[in-house]
């Protein structure tokens, strides 16, 4: 279900402005590399993945950094209810959360993912092998992936894999970032089993986190498999609508740079965070957009099977995805460059779809509407 001009008007004004700018300054504050990539997706994505990924960002402080956690996520559960019982707590953050997840019909399945990794945060869980990291990060992260997917309107199950992919690879990038900070509050988050394999104690190491080369090969270990999942995720990225790619990928980019600056803090890295310089963001946001314009070609992405029930829940909602109307080429400012190119970007996609369809399919007058929403469908967007 495309939202056109007036549902796009209904939206801004159910999601205040004052509340939008509360939450996009959170996000300035707390998510700095999400909210830099934000700034590439069109606004009918960008406004409510603004409130989305606030709520997970707020939802994650309320565990990690403040007291009484397990207080703490049971307050964030009443928060979910009234989210969708259509009663939010009066907050910017709340009503711009509520009403995000019931216009775009967010499978209550996704958000619950996210609380239940928190939880396993809360009680200090620790993971044996990479599944179980993979578990984790699917739930704290590959559920946003999938929320972003229903955002942007996709529906194949393909993109949608790309799309947690793309999460759990985040998350094991910010991993490998915060690995000295977690060491040092009393958490591990690398598999227990690859230390053990490469000579380490964990729990001697946690008493006293010492960098060696036999953690090296660890570190080492844990940013290959980001960089697999990273990989899959381009298949899908290639998949988005063009107006979408930008944004997202420069979110690929940067957090996969996390892991690179990870790796070039060496020994240092346990009393460093890994933090991206601003030069070399510039650099990643341009490859972005070179991207754009020469997306990879589409394969299909190989599903980390800790996110299969993600995608199954997308899939198996089987109601119309609400999309907001888009900006038109002739709405887009003359100095905006980046976004005027992915309209037209997107404008020769669209013919490229109809001629194709085109040749395939003949009918009727009239027909050729059904046969673009066929083919939409197919592609994983919307018509």
């Amino acid at each position: 279900m495309l939202l056109q001009k007036s549902d796009q008007i209904a939206f801004r004004s159910a999601v205040s402005r004052a509340d939008l700018a509360s939450c996009r300054e959170t996000l300035y504050n707390g998510s700095r590399t999400f909210f830099l990539a934000s700034l590439f997706l069109p606004r009918r994505v960008r406004e409510p993945a603004s409130a989305l990924y606030t709520f997970c960002r707020i939802a994650d402080d309320e565990i990690d950094v403040h007291g009484g956690r397990l207080l703490a996520l049971a307050r964030l559960h009443e928060r979910l209810d009234r989210a969708y019982s259509g009663r939010p707590d009066s907050t910017p953050l709340d009503r711009a959360f509520t009403e995000v997840v019931n216009r775009f019909e967010i499978p209550r399945t996704l958000p619950e993912a996210l609380l239940e990794g928190l939880e396993w945060d809360a009680k200090g869980r620790r993971y044996e092998d990479l599944s179980g990291l993979n578990a984790y990060a699917a739930r704290v992260a590959g559920s946003v992936g999938a929320m972003m997917a229903r955002l942007m309107g996709v529906r194949c199950p393909d993109v949608l894999a790309s799309a947690c992919n793309l999460g759990v690879a985040m998350q094991l990038s910010n991993i490998a970032r915060d690995v000295g900070e977690d060491a040092r509050a009393g958490r591990i988050y690398l598999p227990l089993r690859w230390l053990e394999e490469a000579g380490i104690d964990p729990e001697a190491w946690l008493a006293s986190p010492t960098y060696s080369d036999n953690f090296s090969s660890v570190m080492d270990r844990l940013l290959r498999e980001a960089d697999k999942y990273y990989r899959q995720a381009d298949m899908g990225i290639a998949r988005l609508p063009a107006a979408c790619r930008p944004g997202i990928n420069a979110a690929r980019l940067l957090y996969a740079e996390i892991g690179r600056e990870a790796e070039r803090l060496g020994d240092t890295l346990l009393t460093r965070r890994a933090v991206v310089p601003a030069s070399r963001k510039a650099s990643l946001v341009t490859q972005a957009l070179a991207a754009t314009v020469r997306p990879r070609v589409p394969q299909p992405a190989t599903v980390i099977e800790e996110t299969r029930y993600l995608v199954q829940a997308l899939t198996a909602h089987r109601s119309p995805i609400p999309v907001l109307a888009g900006e038109t080429l002739s709405e887009v400012a003359w100095w905006n460059l980046p976004e005027r190119i992915v309209r037209v970007i997107t404008l020769f996609e669209e013919l490229g779809h109809f001629d194709r369809d085109a040749q395939v399919y003949n009918g009727p007058p009239g027909y050729r509407r059904n046969v673009r929403q066929l083919s939409m469908e197919r592609e994983g967007g919307i018509a």
